[in-house]
């Protein structure tokens, strides 16, 4: 198969700086929406979590039986994984008591052991890869383990820590700033790199969202959690809009 073929058979989009800012306002919204869904609506985590597996099992199944690369199907994929991330990292923190810490532990186990047994399979963990039912499904579970993880770890850092929402925001901003030095100034694994800034968008984003919603005398905003996530969507449909997408080349098998 050639490569143009591969390429039309993509459904990743290319990684480009508008990627990262959907991704970012997507994961701001999935800390928004999931809140607004276990939290102000009072449906708890469980039943939040059980709602969203549900999105995010539709979703991704809708995703593996497209035949191309479609943004809005795609970013929809996404944010059922952050909203999904979000109610069952506070689900495994707060309803079953293991903390913030025994969450982020248990998840970083859980994503490694994704992306191990993903490499073994498959002989790569590149994006570049996906281009298959197998490899899609391998990259979606990597990625709803990678959000529920920077739930975990942007709620550990904000609160257990000590260096509250914007603290944390400011945290994560400069480890990113790190990841993308590294990207442009060393030749450091282009697919580490690549999912080291996945995995940071999602804790940046959770301490964003935190900020805008929560009670001003925890360190928040106390915007309704309704309208910022009716605004990040708008955000995020003007981007997809606005700015063309392509899907990204996938490596020849």
């Amino acid at each position: 198969m050639n490569n143009t073929a591969n390429q039309a058979l993509s459904k990743v989009p290319e990684v480009t700086l508008i990627f990262w800012i959907i991704k970012i306002a997507a994961t701001t919204l999935g800390e928004t929406g999931g809140d607004a869904v276990s939290m102000s609506m009072n449906l708890g985590y469980l039943n939040g979590t059980v709602i969203f597996a549900a999105v995010f099992a539709i979703a991704v199944f809708a995703q593996i039986k497209a035949q191309r690369f479609h943004p809005f199907l795609y970013w929809i994929t996404i944010i059922a994984t952050t909203t999904v991330g979000t109610t069952l990292a506070d689900f495994a923190d707060r309803s079953l008591g293991i903390g913030y810490a025994g969450g982020t532990s248990l998840l970083i186990v859980l994503l490694i052991a994704s992306l191990a047994i993903w490499n073994k399979s498959l002989g790569s963990v590149s994006i570049d890869t996906v281009s298959s039912p197998k490899e899609e499904m391998f990259y979606w579970i990597t990625i709803m383990f990678s959000q529920t993880l920077g739930t975990a770890l942007g709620d550990w850092s904000a609160d257990t820590e000590g260096l509250g929402y914007v603290g944390g925001a400011i945290l994560f901003s400069v480890l990113l700033g790190v990841v993308a030095a590294t990207y442009y100034w060393t030749k450091i694994s282009r697919t580490f790199l690549f999912w080291a800034a996945f995995i940071l968008t999602r804790p940046f984003g959770a301490v964003v969202g935190d900020f805008l919603d929560k009670p001003i005398h925890e360190g928040g905003l106390a915007l309704s959690r309704f309208s910022a996530s009716a605004t990040l969507i708008v955000i995020i449909v003007a981007c997809i809009l606005i700015f063309t997408q392509r899907a990204g080349k996938s490596a020849a098998h």
